[in-house]
Order: structure tokens, then C-alpha cells, then sequence
């Protein structure tokens, strides 16, 4: 495998971690990332839109201090990964089905490293849980999931969602579908973004830390999705509604805050999920695991019980 770079000063995570290039079957190159398996088991942690491997540093320290191997992707378009549009700022994607080729190439990489043993559980964050939820109802086998605000409804309401499918169809047609949402403001750029006008997180130090990451390192930089990003993902979202939960245990967790994502679509999705669980936690924002002390360690604490209990029952 062909080694990729790893900022490992701007991540804190554990030593140990290395990160390779992979190409995808359409030609896409993607960058991963592994910290070998300990001895309960490995996570695939599936990020959200903007995030790369450098901002789950944390988490990883988290998953090997408790006995647990971790494996992240940057997906296409942002991260390390080759870009999807023109403007490299720009989040674009033509279809909500080629992060599952992502995925497929994730898979065989995994696969190669633990002579076929793949994974065992899955983490999985905004974005990442609309990837990892189509993922999992194809075929994608794990013990548990855990959902961090899941990715599974967009905020937008009536006439507003009906406008934006027109937009898209409208700008595909005329070929500006790959230009940013309208009104996309500061918010979508992390680098620039004041921490009171954030939704991501409560916490200070942390939105600190996270912006630093993407300062130091320009390349890591993702800014407001395009047309054709929105429209691809009130499509999947709205497919993904009509399928049954796959059959395994899963927790998710969701803040009283919770800004970016659509808390209905959550709250709907877990009440017919057979073994789901979901956590509320009052005052945080989006971003659970980049929350305060105090919401980060409750959340973690219900992913590692989850794990822990799938991980002692019969494979």
C-alpha cells in the first residue's frame, strides 16, 4: 500500500497510526487510516461531510485506550482525498451512491490488513451515519452502530424543500449545479467561523483545537456543499426513510441543540429500530464527540457499553 500523509501533531491521537492511498473502482484516490486492533475489537469510524482523519485523532485515543483497533477514510471530495469539483473548497457530489464505492474500497482495505477479518463496529458521525446506515441495510456486517446525529433528514420544511428540488433539477439542466447552496455563509468555513456563531459544539477549547487542524493545514479545508450535494442527499435520506433497520444492536446519540441535521428524522428511525437506543443530551450542539467534557464522556460511555455487550454475544 501506498503510504499518505498523516498529521499526527495537529490530531493528538495515540502513535501507532499509519495512512495509505487507495484507489476506488472509478478511478477515485481515497486516503485511510488504521491503529492496529486491540483486543476487543475493531471500529470503522465513518466521519461526517467536511471531516478528515486528523479531527477523529481524539476519538481513535479514546477507541485504543479502550482496547479497540480504528479505521477512518477521508471521503471523496474532502480531506486528502481527490476533490469532486473545480473549486476545491466546494462539497460536491454527483450521487449519494459513490460514497458506497467508498465504501467498497474502505472495505477491501480493511480487509487486506486483517488477513479478512474486516471489522467488527461501527461509529459513525452527521454524513458518515447517511453512508454507514445505506452501508449497513446493503450488506455491511457488524456487531453494533453507533450514530453520532445522524444524517438522516435535512431541516427544510414544505415549500423550502420542494424550492430546492427544483433548484437542483433546474441547475443541472443548466449545468450550475455545481455552484454553492444559496445563502451559504461564513458558517460553512470552519477556519473563519467565530465560535459564537458555530453550531457545532459547546466547547470552546475543542472548536479551537478543530479549527487550528484546517489553519495549520490548509489542504484539510472543505466549505459550503453545491447544489447537487443537496439534492443528492434529500434523495438518499428520503430513500433510506422507507427501509427497515438493519438487524443489530444500535445506539444513537442527539443533542437538544442539534442545528444541522433533522431531529424528527432521527427520533423517527430509532423508535422502529429493534435493539436502538437513543440518548438525548440537554444544550449540546451537532457534534457530540467534540462536545464538553461532560457530554463527550456520557455519549462514549454508551458506545463503549454497547460495543462491549455485542462484542460478548455469540458472532
Amino acid at each position: 500500500m501506498q503510504p499518505a500523509p498523516l498529521h499526527a501533531l495537529v490530531a493528538d491521537a495515540p502513535p501507532g497510526g499509519r495512512a495509505v492511498w487507495r484507489r476506488t473502482s472509478d478511478g477515485v484516490r481515497l486516503r485511510m487510516a488504521w491503529w492496529p486492533g486491540g483486543p476487543n475489537g475493531r471500529v470503522m469510524v465513518f466521519p461526517g461531510r467536511t471531516e478528515v482523519i486528523e479531527k477523529y485523532g481524539r476519538v481513535v485515543a479514546d477507541l485504543v485506550s479502550r482496547g479497540y483497533g480504528a479505521f477512518l477514510i477521508d471521503w471523496r471530495g474532502q480531506g486528502l482525498s481527490d476533490r469532486m469539483a473545480a473549486d476545491p473548497l466546494l462539497g460536491h457530489v454527483d450521487d449519494f451512491g459513490q460514497f458506497q464505492t467508498d465504501v467498497a474500497a474502505w472495505r477491501d482495505c480493511i480487509a487486506e490488513l486483517t488477513d479478512g477479518a474486516g471489522a467488527d463496529f461501527v461509529l459513525a458521525h452527521s454524513m458518515g451515519g447517511c453512508i454507514a446506515l445505506r452501508a449497513l441495510v446493503s450488506g455491511l456486517p457488524a456487531r453494533a452502530v453507533a450514530f453520532s446525529a445522524p444524517l438522516w433528514g435535512v431541516p427544510l420544511r414544505g415549500a423550502l424543500r420542494r424550492g430546492v428540488g427544483l433548484l437542483t433539477a433546474a441547475g443541472r439542466l443548466a449545468g450550475l449545479d455545481e455552484r454553492p447552496v444559496p445563502g451559504a455563509g461564513i458558517e460553512f468555513r470552519l477556519w473563519e467561523n467565530p465560535f459564537d456563531n458555530n453550531e457545532l459544539t459547546t466547547d470552546a477549547e475543542t472548536y479551537a483545537w478543530m479549527q487550528g487542524q484546517v489553519l495549520a493545514h490548509p489542504a484539510l479545508r472543505l466549505g459550503a456543499p453545491s447544489i447537487r450535494w443537496l439534492g443528492a442527499v434529500l434523495s438518499e435520506t428520503a430513500a433510506l426513510s422507507r427501509l427497515p433497520a438493519p438487524p443489530m444492536p444500535a445506539l444513537c446519540g442527539l443533542g437538544t441543540r442539534e442545528r444541522v441535521v433533522d431531529p424528527a428524522a432521527i427520533r423517527a428511525r430509532m423508535a422502529d429500530w429493534p435493539g436502538g437506543r437513543l440518548m438525548t443530551f440537554p444544550g449540546a450542539e451537532h457534534e457530540l464527540l467534540m462536545e464538553r467534557p461532560e457530554t463527550r464522556d456520557a455519549f462514549l460511555a454508551g458506545v463503549f457499553d454497547l460495543f462491549g455487550t455485542a462484542g460478548r454475544m455469540p458472532g
